[in-house]
């Protein structure tokens, strides 16, 4: 079953100092982190600000590629966890088509931003994620665990890097 989901907000995670992405859905009940590279986390940064640049970035041009060849994105899926590693779908109608790219969620996210495609998540993913240790160490995950849950949602939000 997908679950439709908006960002919430895009943090760094305090133990790793490495942006995440907080995926949060509709009802406010199911939160998503995704670690995400930092190039990844500046392209979803700046279209959560609306900053514009004066050139294309890469998930621009990527969008305005499937605009000229007749496309729109459709939906982004991230629709599996294996090994500590989320894979995603990106759903595209070119010419009437449909087509299914894999993708990574960070570039997925990216460029459903600037599509203003909706994100959606496989609920079995969110339920694996509960149950991963995504931190090496069990005193790691178990600090970010207390952390993410403690989390303000005003501050969600706000993008420190």
């Amino acid at each position: 079953m997908l679950i439709e989901m908006s960002i919430k907000g895009l943090m760094v995670d305090p133990m790793a100092g490495t942006p995440i992405v907080i995926l949060k859905d509709k009802q406010g009940e199911r939160v998503l982190p995704i670690w995400v590279g930092v190039p990844e986390a500046n392209a979803i940064a700046l279209q959560i600000e609306n900053v514009s640049t004066p050139r294309p970035m890469t998930h621009d041009l990527l969008r305005n590629i499937i605009t000229d060849l007749e496309g729109r994105v459709d939906r982004v899926v991230v629709s599996d966890l294996k090994d500590n590693t989320y894979f995603a779908v990106i759903h595209l109608t070119v010419r009437g088509e449909p087509v299914a790219v894999d993708a990574r969620p960070s570039d997925a996210i990216a460029l459903a931003l600037r599509a203003r495609a909706p994100i959606f998540v496989e609920e079995k993913v969110i339920d694996h994620a509960k149950t991963v240790d995504l931190a090496p160490e069990k005193g790691d995950a178990e600090r970010l665990q207390k952390w993410l849950e403690s989390l303000d949602p005003d501050d969600m939000g706000k993008y420190k890097m």
